[in-house]
């Protein structure tokens, strides 16, 4: 039977049908499947929807000889069947050094690896972060083994170097990891449609699912309060107050909106002190690009780049796809009018986030899902503001103001989402009633 869906549909109505179709591929394969059409999938009030998804292809780039030899020395550190036979540098990334190595085994079969640098310029106790991403790939799989009983290639794994260490020095010094290459997967940069943030939010529901159970006391944190907006909020006073390159007069705008937002800014801080919501192991980079999408079956795989896996709110995960995925507005966008909340968009994540994570958070993280998203979205104007004014020290930028375009997309996109805040909570608790 081959059961086809071309007409246009909301969000709980494909939800439902992409249960269905894994229902009927894993209980009966032969007879049933079901197509649903990429770029078909969600089209309610956006045209941006019709849009296939386009996969990233990370850059590649040829190395000298020396470079080479020094991959090889790396890669031979790590338990790695085979011998070398060729590597090259990914530069799809922004923070770590990363190559690819591919090795031979006798029987000439060959195997790819991730070989990765960890940057200490912004990760200042790079063994933190190694202990943290052990303990949790160590648990996840673990986890992944008692229900599969075999990984299958599919999940995050690093490793032992010589000492049975899960990092090793390299030749110029550094701290090095290894991680297996997730095969017949891709990566995209962009959420260009719902099924995309659906995948994304799934994915990272699953991930909170899977460490759960494991305590956030295991894990150390690596980057302090990197999620804690009133200090971000007091920064931004501390340097409006000192005002050190005279430009608090012409964004008086942007602080004045920020500073009438003051009260909420400790709201999850404060809901956590009540006991109502709990510290969580979290990822705290929840972009689509750290996902990994089965090439063949468009489906999320696994959670990548645990650099920033530490102890925190899990709202503040949530949020962060809200304010990434539902404006289709880049970062630095100067014509305001296209910053948009797509509620299409919005309730695929909700749908996503709770089909993996329902069983796990509370009525009151469900009901702050749409706030998390106002939340971190003005905590990141907060911070694009504070930089604007202290002379843009901190993010990179490359044109004139360009710090002060990026915190004023951000603090529209605010305004988007209290504009529909009301109808992004019922939703919420509507899709947690269905659930139950």
């Amino acid at each position: 039977m081959l059961l086809a869906i071309s007409r246009k549909a909301n969000a709980c109505e494909i939800c439902w049908l992409l249960k269905l179709r894994d229902t009927l591929r894993s209980s009966c394969p032969s007879i049933f499947r079901l197509v649903l059409p990429p770029h078909r999938r969600f089209l309610k009030n956006c045209e941006s929807f019709s849009k296939i998804m386009v996969p990233t292809v990370s850059p590649i780039k040829a190395v000298s000889a020396e470079v080479l030899s020094a991959i090889s020395q790396i890669g031979n550190q790590f338990a790695i069947q085979g011998d070398f036979v060729e590597g090259h540098e990914i530069e799809s990334g922004h923070i770590n050094t990363t190559y690819m190595a591919t090795y031979e085994s006798p029987d000439g079969t060959r195997q790819r690896y991730i070989l990765q640098r960890i940057n200490q310029n912004v990760f200042k106790n790079p063994l933190a972060v190694m202990r943290n991403v052990e303990c949790v790939t160590r648990h996840i799989n673990w986890k992944v083994l008692r229900v599969k009983k075999d990984l299958g290639g599919q999940t995050l794994n690093l490793y032992p170097g010589r000492g049975g260490r899960f990092w090793v020095e390299g030749p110029n010094g550094g701290i090095w990891r290894c991680y297996n290459c997730i095969e017949g997967c891709q990566t995209y940069d962009v959420v260009e449609n719902t099924r995309q943030a659906y995948q994304a939010a799934r994915a990272f529901g699953s991930f909170q699912d899977l460490v759960s159970d494991l305590s956030p006391d295991q894990l150390e944190e690596t980057i302090p309060n990197f999620h804690h907006t009133p200090r971000r909020l007091q920064r931004l006073m501390e340097v409006a107050a000192a005002d050190p390159c005279g430009r608090l007069a012409s964004v008086r705008a942007e602080f004045d909106f920020v500073c009438q937002r003051e009260n909420i800014t400790g709201t999850l801080i404060h809901l956590h002190e009540e006991g109502k919501i709990p510290i969580r192991v979290t990822h705290n980079d929840t972009k689509i690009n750290n996902v990994m999408i089965d090439a063949e079956t468009d489906e999320a795989v696994c959670v990548i780049d645990l650099d920033t896996v530490m102890p925190g709110l899990s709202l503040y995960d949530f949020g962060d796809l809200v304010r990434t995925a539902t404006s289709p507005a880049e970062e630095d966008e100067t014509d305001l009018t296209k910053v948009q909340m797509r509620m299409p968009m919005y309730e695929a994540l909700v749908e996503g986030y709770l089909d993996s994570a329902g069983d796990f958070i509370n009525e009151v993280e469900v009901d702050h899902l749409a706030f998390s998203g106002k939340l971190i979205t003005l905590e990141i104007g907060i911070r694009f503001l504070t930089d604007y004014l202290e002379g843009d020290v901190y993010f990179k930028t490359h044109r004139e103001h360009h710090n002060l375009d990026r915190c004023r997309t951000q603090l529209e996109l605010v305004k988007r989402i209290e504009e529909q805040e009301e109808a992004m909570i019922k939703f919420a608790r509507k899709v947690r009633r269905g659930r139950k």
